[in-house]
């Protein structure tokens, strides 16, 4: 899957579509992402470069595109399912250094993109998979990209019969001359061209309908089948795009190409459930996201996505209002967010906007509102306690206030000797004990879940039993560490942190419990 004309097209949202459809016939299919740029993961980018950095279940730092990939087709993705050109060139280097390459001068061909599909094919030698989907980053004509097209052209030629090319393009809407414009892709396909790929089924992206003239004009000048042109034309959601693939018959087609059995149309009657609650909500809540990154909601993707889901659930529109901590102040906090069914303080890195993060816990607790904390969320509820309840005024995490008398969140033990920055951070699932009779364990109806992890900070265990005697309970523990991975409220209605990301497992058929919870707290407050 490679894009051409501009980015943020929905590359990922095709890939993810196209894998429901093939799923959804039978097939077993997984999706990777190819990123051009030279960081080896995207844990030590700044959200406001790339979004939200996606967690996978054995500690890989992703793209945002693998939640895509889990939320649509259901499945767990893993290290081998995003790469980076950082990557690439560092386990080249790394094999050159070693003397792999007896002495061979190392150069982009063949060495560079030997590496990029060997890393293709990984997932397709290690798992049972009928199709394995390989969305390439960026846009045709980037210099970055450049080895992975190349890759991709060799790949063709590898594996006779086995590789197709979909690209996705844009068809641009002139509103001053009232025209649809084919030209941008016509030299979007002609750079793939260039470079020895003809594509073999072309997606375009359009506000407006196309005719049937227009599709036409566009398979001849590019080569392809006018039906294997197809229309992707605006949703209201991402997840009406799937429906409007299969309407487009674009699995058929795939299936086709490659002489397999297409078989009767699935009906995908859960996947059109789920839509139908989503577009026709009996009631609406109000939720407020408390972050410092809201003016990039990608920054928030798997938090937003996974109430869409909840809301769905619980028929309700859940009006997520994105407010910026650093906005939120003394003199203005109980206005802000007097209007709120319920509050959740996102989680993040740093010391900036925590004061506004601590108001919204406050106001949370002292109003008896819904509050869910995620992470720093659950963090900055255990700080607020402890200064506002406990009466430790200068109680504080110590990434926050490293010499603070009260370091009720401290640096976990086996994180002190730490310097480097990428991919050493506690990632990835690990398991929970639940304690009975609290809300937690009445949300997961289990004693033992898993859940998946990225901080450095944890609850400080020293502190215990002053928070169990004033209310704060402790509800769910890491067996192995007795690192504290739940925090509630006894006497509030629902008041709960977790120092995990609920957020990464909710998929569009299993909508995380948690946030469905938290939707239902939310209805219940709106009605009291």
């Amino acid at each position: 899957m490679t894009g051409g004309v501009a980015s943020s097209l929905g590359k990922g949202i095709i890939s993810a579509s196209i894998g429901k459809l093939l799923q959804a016939r039978g097939y077993s299919v997984t999706i990777q992402k190819l990123d051009p740029y030279l960081n080896v993961d995207p844990g030590t980018l700044n959200p406001y470069e790339h979004g939200e950095c996606y967690v996978t279940g054995d500690g890989a730092e992703t793209d945002l595109d693998l939640g895509h990939y889990e939320r649509f087709l259901n499945i767990q993705t893993s290290q081998e399912n995003n790469v980076t050109t950082g990557r690439i060139y560092k386990s080249v280097i790394e094999k050159e250094r070693k003397g792999d390459y007896l002495g061979k001068t190392v150069q982009i061909i063949p060495h560079i993109t030997d590496e990029i599909k060997r890393r293709i094919k990984i997932l397709g030698n290690k798992g049972d998979f009928d199709f394995v989907i390989t969305e390439i980053g960026g846009t045709v004509g980037d210099i970055e990209s450049l080895p992975y097209i190349e890759s991709v052209r060799q790949l063709k030629w590898e594996m006779e019969g086995r590789c197709l090319y979909v690209h996705l393009t844009l068809v641009p809407y002139l509103s001053a001359s009232g025209e649809l414009k084919t030209k941008p892709t016509q030299h979007s396909v002609k750079q793939l061209l260039e470079a020895g790929i003809q594509p073999d089924i072309l997606v375009l992206r359009t506000e407006h309908s196309l005719s049937h003239d227009l599709k036409k004009k566009v398979g001849l000048f590019c080569n392809v089948d006018i039906n294997a042109v197809i229309e992707s034309k605006d949703v209201s959601t991402i997840y009406e795009v799937p429906l409007l693939m299969q309407e487009e018959k674009l699995d058929e087609i795939i299936l086709k190409k490659y002489k397999l059995e297409i078989g009767e149309m699935p009906s995908l009657k859960p996947w059109k459930s789920f839509l139908k609650k989503l577009k026709n909500p009996k009631q609406t809540v109000t939720i407020g996201l408390i972050g410092k990154y809201v003016e990039l909601p990608d920054a928030y993707k798997s938090i937003i996505e996974s109430f869409i889901h909840a809301g769905s659930e619980k028929e309700c529109l859940v009006d997520l209002k994105l407010i910026h901590s650093e906005s939120i102040e003394k003199d203005n906090y109980t206005t802000l967010l007097k209007n709120l069914n319920g509050i959740l303080v996102a989680p993040g890195f740093g010391h900036r906007g925590i004061d506004g993060k601590l108001l919204a816990a406050q106001y949370a607790r002292e109003n008896n509102v819904p509050f869910l904390g995620i992470c720093l969320g659950m963090q900055i509820a255990v700080i607020e306690f402890a200064r506002n309840v406990l009466h430790m005024k200068d109680a504080n995490s110590r990434e926050i206030h490293s010499t603070t008398t009260h370091p009720v969140i401290d640096i976990m033990e086996e994180q002190k000797g730490v310097t480097e920055k990428g991919g050493t951070m506690r990632l990835g699932e690990y398991p929970c004990t639940l304690e009975k009779d609290t809300k937690i364990h009445s949300i997961y109806k289990s004693e033992k879940i898993n859940e998946r992890h990225r901080h450095r900070y944890e609850f400080n265990n020293e502190y215990l039993d002053v928070f169990h005697k004033n209310g704060m309970l402790t509800s769910g523990i890491n067996p192995d560490t007795e690192l504290v991975e739940i925090i509630e409220l006894s006497n509030h209605r629902w008041f709960i942190g977790v120092q995990f990301h609920p957020e990464y497992k909710s998929t569009v058929l299993n909508p995380h419990p948690l946030f469905v919870n938290f939707v239902q707290a939310a209805i219940d407050f709106k009605h009291a």
